[in-house]
């Protein structure tokens, strides 16, 4: 196949034969993460140049679906879960355990490569910040968030997040 050879990396450049082709010929793995986890990332990194999460959180609503950035963008516009079929779907906060099954089943040493945090405390810190970050927000930017991101909590076990409620 002539996609062997090619620079491309977009599966939007090639046909559905290649595609099928490519995407059979690899193991498929999508790292899910809780929306609001990601708004609270990319807030604390400073993509948002606004000073409060909740003038950020304004910024995110107001760019809409079609000029988000893939930061804050919906999972779901963006890995095609209903078009491909994943292999595997790890949650980040449980990545040392998933990671894990999966450097096993590829053969690799999953001891020495995992990173060092726990998956608890990942949890337990995100659970503290995600308390912090929804209380400054308006009821109305709270359901607005819920709407935004409704693919991605139908299509993923998200069921802790406060996006969910």
């Amino acid at each position: 196949h002539h996609w062997l050879h090619t620079r491309e990396t977009r599966l939007s450049k090639f046909n559905q034969t290649e595609i099928k082709a490519m995407l059979g010929s690899y193991t498929k793995v999508l790292f899910v993460r809780d929306p609001f986890h990601r708004l609270i990332a990319t807030f604390l990194q400073g993509m948002g140049i606004t000073p409060s999460f909740s003038s950020f959180i304004q910024e995110v609503l107001d760019s809409g679906m079609h000029n988000s950035s893939t930061a804050w963008k919906p999972l779901v516009s963006l890995c095609q879960p209903c078009l491909i079929q994943y292999d595997y779907v790890v949650m980040f906060g449980f990545l040392r355990q998933e990671l894990g099954h999966l450097l096993r089943r590829a053969g690799l040493p999953a001891g020495s490569l995992l990173p060092e945090l726990t998956d608890s405390q990942v949890q337990w810190t995100y659970r503290w910040l995600s308390e912090q970050m929804f209380s400054e927000l308006s009821a109305q930017q709270k359901k607005q968030l819920s709407h935004f991101y409704r693919w991605d909590l139908a299509a993923f076990p998200f069921s802790s997040s406060f996006l969910s409620g």
